[in-house]
């Protein structure tokens, strides 16, 4: 079992504030961490499955008396946004009796796409994300930087004991996630073929900018329903858009936030890309690469600082932008090589956006400066020395 660095965080916030909810997507370890720190309060804990059709039916018609009666206790409600009208009876209970580590709240959809879940606790409950297992995590357990990823940050696949099964975990994921996740998360109904076609589409410009148009015309679907569907993979935690940074100077910035699979093991196997050594000959090595180095800092980015890239229509470009406040702190440019030539357009974003601390990240490289002053070092020193200090 890989130990989760969020944990400490979680309790600390339960003992500070009536609520927490935890989200992130299905089977990322969000219920097995509930447990756990249930387990390990003084209160007594209980737990409540809302896919669990008992639980579902005791809270849908009596969650108020079920609930006040464990007013001293700790209780765990997992997947809430099948019913968010028991979110408005949990405001009116934390009310009456507000008093620190009461409920832990599990839910697999972003909050602001589900009806009701976001405003009735507004006020009243902390949200964290449980991301997948970041780099960090995974070389505490004795798993490489190269099998994390390929595999990707979900506990089962990543700890599975051989690629065989890695590649059979995967595929029982997509199916489950296209034929009835999606919709069930958030009470719609998308076509199944048409996510499938999507998320194979998205995963061949992965890092790429995102263009509704070209999706749409590819699928024979409108622009306004291929942004519905995005939305709601977006919304799943399956995708990511990373927006631009926007600043007044005079040039001509692109606008458009690029995209990327979350899950590097689900990208890969999108791509038909079975092994390691498959993924060290495909065309994709670079842009997987961006994508996993992206996904391990916003894993643990500092709460200071926010994640953008930068790139004007003439060539100037940055993979990340770190921006504290409204001002670019960082520049990160993402390279596989660990000897990196860096292009003129990297240097022109810098002058662009005047930041002090410029790094190359790579997979294995000693840590050096050029002559610029360019910091070029491995992802997995950045992760441990580099990034809170940005953040201070």
């Amino acid at each position: 079992m890989v130990s989760r660095d969020i944990k400490a965080e979680i309790i600390e916030t339960l003992e500070n504030f009536p609520a927490v909810m935890l989200y992130g997507p299905r089977q990322i370890g969000k219920t097995t961490l509930a447990k756990q720190i249930s387990a390990d309060f003084s209160k007594k804990g209980h737990y409540f499955d809302l896919e669990k059709e008992s639980d579902f039916y005791a809270l849908q018609t009596n969650a108020y008396d079920l609930l006040q009666g464990l007013k001293d206790d700790i209780v765990v409600l997992d997947e809430v946004q099948h019913l968010p009208k028991l979110l408005s009876s949990l405001r009116n209970i934390i009310d009456e009796h507000r008093v620190t580590g009461r409920f832990i709240l599990l839910g697999s959809a972003d909050p602001q796409l589900v009806e009701g879940v976001s405003e009735s606790l507004a006020g009243r409950v902390i949200y964290k994300e449980v991301s997948q297992i970041n780099l960090l995590e995974a070389i505490d357990t004795n798993i490489s930087q190269s099998q994390h990823w390929f595999r990707g940050g979900f506990p089962e696949a990543l700890l599975l004991k051989s690629d065989k099964m890695w590649l059979q975990w995967v595929q029982s994921f997509i199916q489950t996630y296209v034929y009835r996740d999606i919709n069930q998360l958030f009470n719609i109904n998308l076509s199944p073929q048409i996510i499938l076609k999507l998320w194979g589409m998205l995963a061949h410009i992965h890092s790429g900018i995102e263009n509704m148009e070209d999706l749409a015309r590819s699928i024979g679907i409108t622009g306004t329903s291929v942004k519905k569907y995005v939305d709601y993979m977006q919304g799943a935690y399956l995708i990511r858009r990373l927006q631009p940074w926007y600043i007044n100077n005079g040039k001509r910035l692109v606008k458009s936030p690029k995209i990327y699979i979350r899950t590097q093991g689900i990208l890969h196997y999108l791509l038909n890309i079975h092994t390691p050594l498959a993924l060290q000959t495909h065309p994709s090595l670079g842009a997987s690469w961006e994508g996993y180095v992206i996904e391990q800092i916003w894993a643990i980015l500092p709460s200071s600082l926010h994640m953008y890239y930068y790139r004007t229509h003439h060539g100037a470009e940055i993979d990340v932008v770190l921006v504290k406040q409204t001002s670019p702190i960082a520049a990160i440019e993402i390279k596989y090589a660990d000897a990196p030539t860096l292009s003129k357009g990297f240097y022109e974003a810098i002058h662009d956006l005047s930041t002090t601390k410029n790094y190359v990240i790579t997979p294995h490289a000693h840590t050096v400066s050029n002559a610029q002053g360019i910091i070029i070092l491995s992802l997995k020193t950045f992760l441990e020395t580099e990034l809170n200090n940005i953040g201070k």
